[in-house]
């Protein structure tokens, strides 16, 4: 079987405040934190025995998971399974980054977000600048508020040019043309982001080839679509694998309408799509 799979499990704390994030600042129990970290040994077991399958996993925790030791060595592990294609995970990068030293970088990936505000612009930058030493695969983005264009625009200029940078549309916010014209300078590849995409009854491959799982193993074809399609760790989702159509109205976020198979993403990030790194950027896969 060939498999992506978005896990997120109970994990919900951060680090940074947000206001545009619900869980800004959020604390986790400690029995939240046990909890999570079971759950996440768990699927990384898992993982690590299904060597008759092609993998691809993608944490997209609802906090920071960086922060978190299981989750630096849930990398670390999953990054030197020969069929694990991929393991990517999306950060704001505040961790350190030294455990990287230990892990397969022809494997791991990270996806990160600068969050002005939150942290220091030169601290961010160095901790960008030291993956791209470090050979470590990486996108770093931002969310395309009108305070954030500064901002982004310096880091653009700062990074090496095979680092992509991505602008993700702000939730809820009708970008004009000359703003979106604006954020389109910086990332080429906003109007993806700028509307939501028009997904009822069109052809998606989540519930087929990718799949969503929670820190329980309950499967499920996206984050989005709460119907089950059985479990991880019984085995029951397999037989419930198959070309499916998208039941919402519309798909607003990248993690989810990259999928839809009536956009051409798939191309477009050819041997990044996890990570959200384009084909033929130096460096890349697709290339």
């Amino acid at each position: 079987m060939d498999l992506t799979l978005l896990y997120r499990g109970p994990l919900a704390s951060c680090d940074y405040d947000c206001p545009y994030c619900p869980f800004a600042k959020r604390r986790d129990s400690p029995e939240t934190l046990r909890a999570d970290r079971a759950a996440l040994e768990r699927f990384t077991g898992w993982a690590a025995g299904q060597d008759g399958d092609r993998l691809r996993i993608l944490f997209t925790p609802w906090g920071e998971g960086l922060v978190r030791s299981w989750y630096r060595r849930a990398m670390v592990e999953l990054s030197r399974l020969p069929h694990v294609e991929r393991v990517a995970i999306q950060t704001n990068l505040s961790c350190r980054t030294a455990w990287l030293d230990d892990a397969d970088l022809g494997s791991l990936a990270l996806w990160c977000t600068y969050h002005p505000g939150q942290t220091p612009y030169d601290r961010f930058l160095g901790k960008a600048l030291d993956l791209a030493a470090r050979g470590v695969r990486f996108s770093v983005g931002v969310v395309g508020l009108p305070e954030h264009h500064a901002e982004a625009l310096r880091l653009r200029e700062a990074l090496p040019d095979h680092v992509y940078l991505w602008v993700n549309a702000a939730e809820g916010r009708m970008y004009p043309d000359a703003e979106a014209a604006a954020w389109t300078g910086i990332d080429p590849l906003f109007p993806y982001s700028r509307h939501p995409h028009r997904s009822a009854g069109l052809p998606c491959r989540t519930g087929e080839s990718v799949v969503s799982v929670d820190g329980a193993g309950t499967v499920r074809r996206c984050h989005f679509v709460p119907a089950e399609l059985g479990n991880l760790y019984d085995g029951s989702y397999r037989a419930a694998l198959r070309p499916r159509a998208c039941p919402l109205a519309v798909c607003d976020c990248h993690i989810g309408y990259v999928h839809l198979e009536t956009l051409p993403l798939y191309d477009v990030f050819a041997g990044g799509v996890l990570e959200r790194i384009p084909a033929g950027r130096p460096g890349s896969t697709g290339a």
